[in-house]
């Protein structure tokens, strides 16, 4: 009969019960392996020294009225004094013995799963776990250490000593106070788990939200060659990936967005005997190439899905997650080490929205990784370590190359963070959301760049390249509660055209997407002709060099242009999901496609490009259909992989309906109709003859969005990039109105509805009142009008309605 163990638990015999008797960490760990392994899901073997045994190790050791006597009295302000009382403390700890019972457990454990691992001295990690860990309102990860790449038993009891002391870190113990939690009463249970040999091929976290935004509907990857490590700390910027939650339910593979990481370093084992662990270079080729290959991408993501509704069901609340995952380079085999309930957005009730803008420019000193969306200015205040506290004011700019938990009462009083390494999962990136502050990570070159002393403002509101700007520029804060107020009848959408920003704006009240403008992403995502990829081996030298460079990676030309283009429109599809989103095909006029890559080679030169080779009457054409094919590509990708069917698209500059009907033949042929899978074709209303003729066009488009700008230079006969006659553009000049009513008029007879996405209602309340009164059935705006211009609808229908009941 086996002997039950007193001090120890085997993760199968742990569940989330059992944080009091093992922590947050290892109770975790349990719960997955117990009741997730029937999914799918692997956690690597190991087992759980608890909490109980750290008690007994302290009181055999009768440390407690000593660690009592060396805390009292501590001024919490005064670091140098809290490191000298934190020194005593451990150095007491360590020089601990193991009672003979509790060293045998731990070490009768280690032998019982080294055997099942068929080693004789298995490689584990020696994780602490704290009692009061991963709770609701407090995360104490990160407080306390953790050793990898632990080999034989000296090694073992060594690492659960030292993991017995880092209950007393600086750190932890001004945490604990911070927190106002009793030192005794946090326990410390100690983790040992089988190592997963990612130092042979990659690991990361995942996040079960956008961590920078609080989007609830995606799962974000992160990925890095080596130990996992290397992430948790923000040593390195890792890969990123994208997978919209909703459809990978459904069956699809959303992997809607990847970014490469710079993946600066690789921790590897140290098999010199020095150390444990190591940091490397990463080889070019490695840094260049995606840490984690698609088809494990998505598997890790239904993997989080799954943590994240079991945990979710054991909380009664929708919980999300912050995951550790490791793949074996032995056996390729992947692997949870670790989840946690995320903290930061988490925690967070108020449906409150801050928008922020910057109302001037400035010179840019450096730029990185965006972390959260608001703009802070202050002197900047560069520092090497974080033993310059006493130079630090607050309210200045904390400017280093990488912050730890030893950085953090700086952090507390700085007004924005900016460092030279680190991606998203950084600490610097975790610290700042928490205190909800801006930060720039990933720089590179920021402590060299910026001076210290002199003002900067630090801007994230422009969407994934958060900026350092010298001097203190003028910025614009708002702050908007989209449960404060309802919805109107008229669906009030949104001109949203870069997919880094889309997450953020999909949080603000809206119907959707009414003006998806490919162009945005064509040039910042692809950025080269499509006809350079599609006749690739016609190029002159010089410019064929520079598509392969750009093109690294994509042995088929066209496949980048439909993944690059993919990417980014299933970005925008599925930030707004299940609303529409309305996608403009590509309205680049000549000149805008000759200053693409390669794109001189392709496009004549017109007198006048708005009114000559645009919108429709290039995709149908001989000397573009194929580079339209490339979209059409990218958009059934979109609907058909990612499983986006919200998705609709528009033609714009269609002169007639017979061109319009030249177009839809061309998308069926690249396998993109009309009403197949509820796919909706609407057309832009920005050319005279769209209105003349608009019960014809409706015959074969399923409805009308109108271009104002458009349509107004051309009901006036005015060029409004010209000087001399710019006064005379005017979108509420009568004859635009009346072209707007009668088309609305119109469509309507015809049972097709009627939107408007151009710059016209964001700029002019009255313009987008006169809308309304006509019945149009949607308004697409500008992110910063979309509020006011909402609460000014709703004030109208209410008005209505009380004249109409009067």
């Amino acid at each position: 009969m086996e002997t039950k163990l007193r001090w120890v638990r085997r993760f199968s015999e742990i569940g989330l019960e059992d944080v009091p008797l093992v922590g947050g960490k290892n109770a975790s760990l349990g719960e997955m392996t117990r009741e997730l392994g029937s999914l799918g899901i692997r956690v690597p073997e190991g087992f759980a020294i608890t909490a109980e045994a750290y008690r007994y190790f302290l009181g055999e050791n009768e440390l407690e009225e000593p660690i009592r006597e060396v805390i009292s009295g501590m001024d919490r302000e005064d670091l140098e004094d809290l490191a000298r009382r934190s020194r005593k403390v451990q150095d007491a700890i360590l020089a601990g013995i193991f009672p003979d019972d509790l060293e045998v457990e731990i070490l009768r454990s280690y032998r019982e799963l080294s055997a099942a691992c068929g080693e004789e001295h298995a490689d584990v990690a020696v994780r602490s776990s704290a009692t009061a860990e991963d709770l609701p309102t407090a995360s104490f990860a990160g407080q306390q250490e953790s050793f990898l790449n632990v080999r034989g038993e000296v090694q073992l009891l060594d690492a659960v000593r030292r993991c017995f002391a880092s209950l007393f870190t600086p750190r932890a113990i001004g945490y604990r106070e911070d927190m106002g939690f009793d030192h005794f009463d946090v326990g410390l249970s100690v983790g040992v788990q089988k190592m997963v040999r990612a130092d042979l091929a990659s690991s990361g976290v995942i996040f079960t939200l956008d961590p920078e935004s609080g989007f609830p509907d995606v799962v974000y990857v992160t990925s890095t060659w080596g130990l996992g490590e290397n992430v948790v700390q923000g040593r390195v910027v890792p890969d990123g990936f994208y997978v919209h939650k909703p459809t990978l339910r459904e069956g699809y593979a959303p992997l809607v967005r990847r970014r490469l990481g710079s993946k600066e370093f690789r921790l590897v084992y140290d098999e010199s005997g020095h150390r444990a662990v190591k940091n490397v270079p990463t080889p070019p080729e490695e840094r260049e190439a995606f840490s984690l290959p698609d088809a494990e991408v998505l598997r890790l993501a239904r993997w989080a899905v799954l943590i994240e509704d079991h945990y979710s069901g054991k909380h009664g609340r929708r919980t999300f997650m912050d995951i550790e995952w490791a793949r074996d380079g032995l056996t390729g085999d992947l692997f949870i080490i670790q989840a946690r309930p995320e903290t930061v957005h988490g925690a967070r009730r108020s449906p409150a929205v801050k928008l922020y803008a910057l109302k001037e420019e400035g010179e840019v000193l450096a730029e990185g990784l965006a972390v959260g969306s608001a703009v802070a200015s202050g002197e900047a205040r560069v520092l090497r370590d974080p033993s310059g506290i006493s130079s630090f004011r607050p309210g200045e700019v904390l400017v280093t190359e990488m912050t730890d938990p030893d950085w953090e009462p700086i952090m507390k009083a700085a007004s924005a963070i900016v460092t030279d390494r680190g991606g998203r999962t950084s600490h610097a990136a975790i610290v700042a959301r928490e205190l909800g502050i801006p930060a720039v990570v990933g720089t590179r070159n920021a402590t060299r760049r910026v001076r210290g002393g002199e003002p900067v403002t630090v801007s994230c509101a422009g969407g994934e390249t958060g900026r350092v700007y010298r001097g203190a520029l003028r910025y614009e804060e708002t702050e908007v509660d989209p449960a404060s107020f309802g919805r109107p009848k008229t669906s009030v959408m949104m001109n949203v055209g870069d997919p880094e920003k889309a997450f953020g704006l999909a949080m603000l009240p809206n119907d959707g997407v009414g003006l998806a403008r490919m162009e945005f992403v064509f040039a910042s995502w692809v950025g080269i002709h499509p006809l350079a990829l599609t006749r690739f081996e016609s190029l002159p030298p010089k410019t064929k060099l520079e598509v392969s460079r750009r093109t690294g990676g994509y042995a088929d030309k066209r496949e980048f242009f439909v993944d690059r283009l993919s990417q980014g429109i299933g970005t925008l599809a599925a930030a707004f999901w299940p609303k529409p989103v309305i996608l403009r095909l590509s309205d680049f006029k000549t000149n805008e496609y000759a200053h693409l890559l390669g794109g001189e080679l392709f496009e004549p030169r017109e007198e006048n490009p708005m009114l000559g080779w645009r919108g429709a009457s290039r995709y149908h054409h001989p000397d573009y259909r194929e580079g339209f094919m490339l979209e059409v590509a990218a958009i059934r990708r979109v609907r058909e992989i990612f499983g986006l069917k919200n998705l609709k698209v528009m033609v714009p500059f269609c002169r007639t309906p017979e061109e319009g009907e030249r177009v839809l033949e061309v998308m069926e042929e690249g396998g993109l109709e009309r009403g197949a899978d509820g796919l909706e074709v609407y057309v832009m209303a920005e050319i005279p003859s769209n209105v003349v003729l608009a019960r014809e066009f409706a015959r074969i488009f399923d409805g009308f969005s109108i271009g104002s700008n458009d349509l107004t230079q051309l009901v006036l006969g005015v060029d409004r990039d010209s000087e001399r006659v710019s006064s005379l553009f005017d979108e509420r000049d009568e004859a635009v109105k009346r072209m707007c009513a009668e088309l609305i008029e119109e469509a309507h007879r015809a049972g097709r509805k009627v939107g408007i996405c151009g710059q016209a209602p964001s700029d002019y309340p009255e313009f987008a009142a006169f809308l309304v009164e006509r019945g149009i059935d949607s308004i697409s705006l500008s992110p910063d009008a979309v509020v006011p211009t909402t609460l000014e609808i709703l004030r109208m229908e209410r008005a209505a309605a009380g004249e109409g009941s009067s």
